[in-house]
């Protein structure tokens, strides 16, 4: 019964150690993305984003994320409408580490976000035949108020390169929860959002720094 005791008493004592030795707050991570800055040097519409994530336990990670996205979308080929924004958008949110061992220092996640934007827009479309006069006529609006709020399903893959430096991809499925575009109906960007719709896919390629 002695020989029993102490044995457990051991193996308590390990397993108390073996849990202790892994803390809680593991620091926290800033990232940067790499597809919204090549969209706006390829594209007419893309975004500056930068995340800031915390480490708890290696399986839990709250993370804000906040953003620039810009569009100047010039003379549609369909409409011939002109379109520009330029304004600030914000997630926030938590990732779960999936992986069984967590502690390795690869990770595979899944995860979610809440997302809000408030933006204004110009929308100009300038040559519009008249079809009572025939004469060229246009419409615009500058500054018009608008806002969005979404919701993200998230998966992605952290891997590390060296020391703190980890490279990382993720796809995000995008679903629209309120929104008001203003007077003119649906607009075509909106940023941290995209092209706008009900819902979008996108990608992002991250740069990650571990403090």
């Amino acid at each position: 019964m002695l020989a029993m005791a102490l044995t457990s008493q051991a193996q308590l004592k390990m397993f108390r150690m073996e849990k202790d030795s892994i803390p809680f707050f593991r620091g926290f991570s800033v990232s940067f993305d790499l597809v919204g800055p090549a969209m706006l040097m390829l594209s007419d519409h893309g975004e500056y984003e930068a995340a800031l994530r915390i480490n708890l336990h290696d399986q839990w990670f709250p993370i804000f994320e906040a953003g620039i996205g810009r569009a100047n979308h010039d003379k549609d080929e369909v409409t011939e409408i002109t379109y520009k924004t330029t304004a600030p958008y914000f997630r926030i949110g938590m990732d779960w580490n999936v992986l069984k061992n967590k502690h390795q220092s690869n990770r595979i996640y899944a995860g979610f976000r809440y997302a809000f934007t408030s933006y204004k827009v110009d929308i100009i479309r300038e040559n519009l035949p008249d079809p009572v006069w025939g004469s060229q006529t246009g419409f615009g609006v500058k500054d018009m108020g608008c806002n969005m709020h979404w919701a993200e399903v998230v998966f992605g893959i952290d891997a590390k390169v060296f020391g703190p430096l980890h490279l990382g991809w993720s796809v995000r499925y995008k679903r629209r929860l309120f929104h008001n575009s203003g007077d003119l109906g649906t607009t075509w960007y909106v940023p941290g959002f995209g092209t706008n719709d009900t819902d979008n896919l996108t990608a992002n390629f991250n740069v990650i720094i571990d403090i």
